[in-house]
C-alpha cells in the first residue's frame, strides 16, 4: 500500500512538472532540480532545497480537487529555493514571521506573474496588503518585510496575522533550517541525544493534529545535503537572472517582477570579497610564473648540458587584480563612526590582500558628508596600513553624494586616472543621489544590520549589503 501511495505522489508530481515545463520553459533547470520523496512527517507538501516532501493523500486530493493550487504551490517552493529562504531562515529568531514573510514574498511573484497553468484570483485582502506593503516599502524582500512586521506599530493583532498566514500559506516550512538547528550544530553533546535516523527520517514526531507546521529534527546527514545545495541554488539563481534577460519581451512581460526582484535578491547576497571581482583588469606583473614554466625542458638542459638549462622562468606574468578604485565614505551625522569603522576594517583587510591588488595602485578615499571634506590617495598595502590606523573621520552634516561624483569627474578630466574601474560608496542612504548614470561600476555598501535607507538608489548602481 505505502509503494502504491508514493508511486501514484510520484506519477502526480511528474505531470504537474510536465505541465509547468510546457509553459514556463525558463525554469526548466529549477524544474529539474528537486527530487521527490513521500514523507509522511508532513501532511501536506514542502522542500528542503534537495527534494519535495510530500504526503500522498495531499498531493492527489490537491491534484483531483485543483490542479491549478498544485501547480502553484509547486512554482512556490522552487521560489523558496531560488530565494534561499531555507537558508536565511537560521538568522531570524521569529520562525513563525519569517515563513509568513518568506509566503508573502514568493505569492506576491506568482500574482503578478501572466501564466495560466498557476493562476488564481487575487482576493481584496490580499490586494490590500500588496497595496500597503507596497506604499511601505517599495520593493518585497523578506528580510525588509521582517524588519518592517517587527516594529510593533505595524504588528497586526492576532485574528489579522492568522488570516494572513491562511491567505498565504501553501507549503510546509518545517523542513527548513532554523536558528535552534544552527545552535545545535555547536553543541556537540546534544547530537549524542538526537536519535541516529535513516537519511529519509527526520523526526519521529509529524504536524499535528490541524495541520499546523511543528518543528522537525533534521538528520545530520540529510543537514549536511541541504547545505551542500546552497552553491547550486546561488547559481541557478543567476543563471535565471540570465535566462529572463534574454527571453522575448512578451515572455518578460508575462514574468512580472520576477526579474527584478532577482536581480536585487542577487545583489544582495555577493559577498564583498567576491563582489570586489568586477574591478579587477588584466595586466602584467613582477615575479615568477611557475604556471607557464615548462619543467621538461629545464630537466633536459640540465641532464644533456650539465649546469646550463635551456629554459628559465618567466620574470612577468598576467594576473588579474585591482589598479584604480574610489572609495567614498558618508560622514554625515546619521553614518555613525563605529559603522565607518567597519567598513573600513572590512575595505582594508580587502586592500592588505596581495591577492587581490597589483602591487603599484591607487585608491582614492573621498569623505563627505553634504560637501567633500578630504581626499586622501593610497598607492601601496603599507599606505593603506598607515590610513586604516589612523584614519579621522571629517564632517558631521547633510548628506548629498553627488559631490563626490562630481570630484571623481573632475579627476578623470585632469588624467588622475588611467582605467578607473569603479566607486564604492558606504553610506546608509540618506541622503541625495544623483541623477546621471556612470560609465564606470558604482555600488552603494549598507551594514545589513543597521539603519539604513536604501529604496533611493539608482538603479544604474549596484547596491551590496555587508
Amino acid at each position: 500500500m505505502r509503494e502504491k501511495l508514493n508511486d501514484l505522489g510520484l506519477k502526480v508530481l511528474n505531470a504537474a512538472r510536465t505541465e509547468l515545463y510546457m509553459d514556463m520553459r525558463f525554469m526548466g533547470a529549477a524544474l529539474n532540480s528537486l527530487s521527490y520523496e513521500m514523507d509522511l512527517s508532513t501532511t501536506s507538501v514542502g522542500t528542503d532545497a534537495v527534494s519535495i516532501r510530500f504526503n500522498p493523500s495531499y498531493i492527489l486530493r490537491l491534484f483531483v480537487e485543483e490542479p491549478g493550487k498544485l501547480n502553484r504551490t509547486y512554482v512556490h517552493m522552487l521560489l523558496h529555493c531560488i530565494f534561499r529562504h531555507m537558508y536565511t531562515s537560521e538568522r531570524y529568531e521569529d520562525t513563525r514571521l519569517f515563513d509568513l514573510c518568506a509566503d508573502i514574498v514568493v505569492e506576491s511573484i506568482l500574482d503578478d506573474m501572466d501564466y495560466q497553468c498557476i493562476y488564481r484570483v487575487s482576493s481584496d485582502f490580499r490586494d490590500r496588503w500588496y497595496c500597503l506593503l507596497t506604499k511601505e516599502l517599495k520593493v518585497l524582500t523578506v528580510e525588509k518585510l521582517y524588519r518592517y512586521f517587527s516594529e510593533e506599530a505595524n504588528m497586526p493583532d492576532e485574528p489579522e496575522y492568522e488570516k494572513l498566514e491562511r491567505e498565504f500559506f501553501l507549503d510546509d516550512h518545517g523542513f527548513w533550517l532554523r536558528m535552534e538547528d544552527k545552535e545545535g550544530d555547536d553543541n556537540s553533546s546534544d547530537d549524542k541525544e538526537k536519535p541516529d535516523l535513516p537519511d529519509d527520517m527526520d523526526t519521529p514526531n509529524g504536524p499535528d493534529g490541524d495541520g499546523k507546521k511543528t518543528e522537525k529534527y533534521i538528520n545530520p546527514r540529510r543537514l549536511q545535503k541541504i547545505k551542500n545545495r546552497q552553491k547550486d541554488w546561488n547559481k541557478e539563481a543567476k543563471r535565471l537572472e540570465t535566462e529572463i534577460e534574454t527571453i522575448g519581451k512578451n515572455q518578460s512581460d508575462k514574468i512580472g517582477k520576477l526579474s527584478w526582484i532577482l536581480k536585487f535578491e542577487n545583489t544582495n547576497r555577493r559577498d564583498y570579497k567576491e563582489f570586489l571581482e568586477r574591478f579587477k583588469e588584466l595586466r602584467e606583473e613582477g615575479g615568477i610564473d611557475l604556471d607557464s614554466f615548462d619543467y621538461g625542458m629545464y630537466a633536459f638542459g640540465l641532464d644533456t648540458y650539465g649546469d646550463m638549462p635551456l629554459i628559465e622562468e618567466n620574470e612577468f606574468r598576467e594576473v588579474k587584480k585591482v589598479q584604480e578604485l574610489v572609495i567614498a565614505i558618508d560622514t554625515s551625522a546619521s553614518c555613525q563612526d563605529e559603522m565607518v569603522q567597519r567598513f573600513l576594517n572590512e575595505t582594508g583587510s580587502m586592500l592588505l590582500s596581495s591577492e587581490n591588488f597589483f602591487q603599484k595602485i591607487k585608491i582614492v578615499v573621498i569623505q563627505c558628508d553634504d560637501q567633500v571634506q578630504k581626499v586622501d590617495t593610497i598607492t601601496s598595502a603599507e599606505d593603506m596600513e598607515k590610513y586604516a590606523d589612523s584614519i579621522r573621520v571629517e564632517g558631521g552634516y547633510g548628506t548629498d553624494f553627488r559631490p563626490v561624483f562630481e570630484k571623481v569627474e573632475e579627476l578623470r578630466r585632469s588624467s588622475y586616472f588611467e582605467n578607473l574601474k569603479g566607486l564604492i560608496y558606504f553610506t546608509d542612504g540618506y541622503g541625495t543621489f544623483p541623477e546621471k548614470p556612470t560609465d564606470y561600476d558604482t555600488a552603494f555598501v549598507f551594514i545589513e544590520d543597521s539603519d539604513y535607507e536604501d529604496d533611493k538608489v539608482p538603479d544604474w548602481a549596484l547596491k551590496l549589503y555587508m
